[in-house]
């Protein structure tokens, strides 16, 4: 019984260790499920429900390219080409710290994709997303990321 406990505490601590959270609890909350909601609009390949995370004046940092504002060219931007899906993806914060109405969280997201011939490609990488909190939801400020290979 002893170690059965043992091992249910060191499974938990493993896996609530690495993520830490800090400021209200409904405002973390609330940026987890616009995490989730966020992936599940890139899965739906519903580009403007996407676009609708960020606010107005929004901006997004993609590797290798200028900086990108606005939700038209940020949309433009999530968009994907004809034949293009998106399988998985998911988000994964390390940390989330909440400012008043400011927050920052960061972390690693991965996902797949297949594209025209049907072939599956795996993605992983890092990201540091600064929210902003606009009437009263909290939308994503400033969004950078890059590929970890």
């Amino acid at each position: 019984m002893r170690l059965k406990i043992s091992f249910l505490l060191l499974f938990f601590s493993i896996h609530f260790f690495g993520q830490e959270y800090s400021g209200k609890g409904e405002d973390v909350s609330m940026i987890l499920q616009n995490i989730k909601n966020f992936s599940e609009a890139y899965m739906e390949e519903d580009f403007n429900k996407l676009a609708s995370f960020y606010c107005e004046d929004g901006k997004i940092f993609p590797d290798g390219v200028d900086i990108i504002e606005g939700y038209a060219a940020i949309e433009a931007r999530w968009t994907l080409p004809k034949g293009v899906d998106i399988i998985s993806h998911k988000v994964t914060p390390k940390e989330i710290n909440v400012l008043e109405n400011y927050a920052y969280d960061y972390g690693y997201y991965q996902g797949s994709s297949s594209n025209k011939k049907k072939e599956i490609s795996e993605f992983k990488g890092k990201y540091v997303i600064v929210w902003k909190k606009v009437d009263n939801n909290w939308k994503i400020y400033l969004d950078i990321w890059n590929k970890i290979k």
